[in-house]
């Protein structure tokens, strides 16, 4: 392990019981195991994988043969579904479990963000709660009163400093704790979902400074929150069902991954029914796809989309081909060359109020990932009509895979100082 190797895991695996009981009982059984000299324990330098074979009764791994490595100035981003395993490990990083097959090992001070307000007395104020955490972090008193006043402004309590942390907001938790272990600066910090508690301005302040501390430690950074990834991440493990899948530097690869493992958006049709999608169609110059299919595109192709509704009393109103990406999020909105969309359009219906509209994409700009689309048809007074959430979907193709959501062509120009 180098000097600047702050996290190492080496085939890391954990097993629960899904039985209280069993559980107990298993428990005993190793600890008795553990104090008998004659037992024979795994050995990391002589690992094998972990087999189903080995598990008792009602026993799953929860974890199975992780490895990596985070150094100094350094963020390894952990994501996954819920249940992948990613609360198990930080528990195992921070000792509060132990493996059962496999070896972690860490330098310096940890601070571990891994329960909201988890070290916090209730009772006693945020003043008093400030300079508990720091004594759990290994801090004098003289270190704290250097860094109390950027620890208060930080987390934005002034008012609240000497009211108990009983009566605090779970927003006012969270900037109290990640102030606390983000100015104290421990070598190696653990963060989990705390982030997605705070208002928006306080993330934004959260990773700035998770930014301004990386010189100095090593972060392990649990979120679903992709743009967070993005911001503050420069590597990702992706976990599911315990085991890895994706590890690496890659971090818009090990994004879409993410994505990937959720499958396809639901298809939800909302509205007064006063309007009705009848089909969808996207095509490029080589392929097309139907209503509730996937149609792949490279970047910069040509798409035409074309939609049948059926109108119930309506001539007038609202179109809109909206495009969302996998976290729920608009990135584009088909408009005309003057950037007012299809409104306040005639809609020429035939005799049973049918009518088929198109609309072209000369150059596909949308990133690569998966991107679903919603049909809206909205009468002159805004009432919707209908709202068909995820009617086709696109899976783009691109050279480069940032985590902007589209991509533009620019003229570069170079010149010497």
């Amino acid at each position: 392990m180098s000097d600047d190797v702050l996290i190492s895991a080496e085939h890391v695996s954990k097993k629960f019981c899904r039985s209280l009981k069993r559980s107990l009982l298993y428990g005993a059984m190793d600890i008795v195991s553990g104090i008998n000299p004659f037992a024979s324990t795994p050995n990391v330098d002589n690992w094998q994988e972990p087999s189903d074979d080995e598990l008792r009764e009602g026993e799953f791994w929860a974890l199975r043969d992780i490895s990596f490595e985070v150094r100094r100035g350094e963020c390894l981003g952990l994501i996954g579904h819920n249940g992948a395993g990613k609360s198990t490990l930080l528990k195992l990083l921070n000792g509060l479990l132990r493996p059962d097959r496999g070896r972690i090992r860490m330098r310096g001070r940890i601070g571990a963000m891994i329960e909201l307000g988890a070290g916090f007395n209730p009772v006693l104020t945020g003043r008093e709660n400030i300079h508990n955490q720091a004594a759990l972090l290994g801090f004098s008193g003289r270190e704290v009163s250097q860094r109390f006043d950027e620890i208060v402004q930080f987390a934005e309590i002034e008012e609240a400093l000497d009211m108990p942390l009983q009566n605090y907001s779970s927003g006012m938790k969270t900037r109290l704790g990640f102030s606390v272990y983000a100015h104290l600066e421990p070598d190696v910090l653990l963060i989990d979902e705390v982030l997605s508690v705070g208002d928006v301005g306080f993330r934004m302040k959260s990773l700035n400074k998770m930014g301004e501390i990386l010189n100095r430690c090593a972060v392990i950074f649990v979120t679903h929150a992709m743009p967070q990834v993005f911001r503050a991440c420069s590597q990702i493990l992706l976990l599911n069902r315990g085991m890895s899948i994706f590890d690496g530097r890659d971090v818009p690869a090990g994004v879409s991954r993410y994505f990937d493992e959720f499958g396809q958006s639901a298809t939800t049709v909302t509205g007064t029914g006063q309007a009705k999608v009848l089909d969808v169609q996207m095509q490029t110059p080589k392929k097309s796809c139907g209503r509730h299919e996937t149609l792949e595109i490279r970047h910069e192709e040509e798409l035409r989309i074309t939609v049948d509704i059926q109108l119930d009393g309506y001539r007038e109103g609202l179109l809109q081909f909206l495009f969302w990406n996998k976290e729920l999020l608009p990135v584009m909105d088909l408009v005309d060359h003057h950037g007012n969309g299809l409104r306040g359009y005639h809609f020429s219906t035939d005799s049973e109020g049918r009518v088929r509209v198109s609309g072209t994409i000369d150059q596909m700009r949308l990133n690569s990932g998966r991107f679903t689309m919603s049909v809206i048809v909205l009468a002159t007074d805004l009432t919707v009509l209908c709202r068909h959430d995820a009617a086709a979907e696109i899976l783009v193709e691109a050279n480069c895979a940032s985590g902007a959501s589209t991509l533009y062509p620019a003229r570069w120009e170079m010149t010497s100082q």
